[in-house]
Formats: structure tokens, C-alpha cells, sequence
């Protein structure tokens, strides 16, 4: 803190440019000697003696409806080829009612963007949301069967 003296009226004051930083010290003090204490609360739990019991886990892997297309646009479900026309009613069959499984879709590159767009149509309309387009890396030289 700086003192003047009453002498030099006529000279303006210059600004202080120093900050107190006790306060903040200080604060910053009892902030850590709080958390000090309380952390090792946080950690505590109740001791339970479980029963013990066998069972089985009840989590079934789910299910999937795979849908492949080569490049002549010939549509295979679950490796079985199948006509387009009797498509959406076998999809419906393979759905199930009340269950939402997940649609695994293969397509060639070389296949007609046209058919690819019916059968994503036909099976967002049978409301399967869920869906996975299978490819490879590019660094693979492998080929999926359908």
C-alpha cells in the first residue's frame, strides 16, 4: 500500500499497479484443506455381506438379418437368394414382431445404386433402423461371400 503526503496536492497521484494477492492465497488455502478432507469420505462404502447364488447371464447376443446383393442386383437373406418380389414379405418373417434386430448389408461395388436404394427402402419401411453396412480395408485382399 503506498502513503502520500498532503504536500503535493498539485501533483496528481499515480496509479497503484500492484495486486494483493493474500486474499486469494489465503482462499485457495482453505479450499484445498477442504477437498483434503472430504476426499477420503467420498471413497467410503458399506460393507455387505451378498448371498451368493448361480444363475446364468441373461444377455443374448442380438439378433441380425444379414442382406447381401451381388453385382447383378440378385438379392441374397441371410445366404439364401431370394426374388425381390417375395423380398419384403420374407424380411417381414425374418423381423419378427416386437423385435428390432440390426440389418448387416453387403452389397458389390459394382451393383446398381437403383436396387441398392429399393432393398434400404424396403427394410426402413419394415422399420429396421438399425443398420450396418459391411465392407473390407482397402489394404485387404479378401472377398465376402453372400
Amino acid at each position: 500500500m503506498a502513503f502520500h503526503s498532503l504536500n503535493h496536492r498539485s501533483q496528481s497521484p499515480a496509479p497503484l499497479a500492484e495486486i494483493n494477492t493474500t486474499p486469494l492465497v489465503d482462499v485457495m488455502l482453505v479450499l484445498l484443506v477442504i477437498f483434503i478432507v472430504t476426499a477420503p469420505l467420498l471413497n467410503k462404502a458399506v460393507t455387505v455381506d451378498l448371498p451368493k447364488a448361480n444363475s446364468q447371464n441373461l444377455q443374448q447376443a442380438p439378433k441380425a438379418i444379414n442382406v447381401s446383393l451381388d453385382k447383378a442386383g440378385k438379392i441374397y437373406l441371410d445366404g439364401e437368394m431370394i426374388d425381390f418380389s417375395k423380398f419384403e414379405a420374407s424380411l417381414y418373417a425374418k423381423r419378427g414382431i416386437g423385435e428390432t434386430p440390426s440389418l448387416h448389408f453387403r452389397a458389390d461395388r459394382e451393383t446398381p445404386y437403383e436396387r441398392v436404394a429399393q432393398v434400404l427402402a424396403t427394410a426402413q419401411k419394415l422399420g429396421l433402423s438399425k443398420m450396418a453396412f459391411i465392407t473390407i480395408p482397402e489394404n485387404s485382399s479378401q472377398s465376402i461371400k453372400p
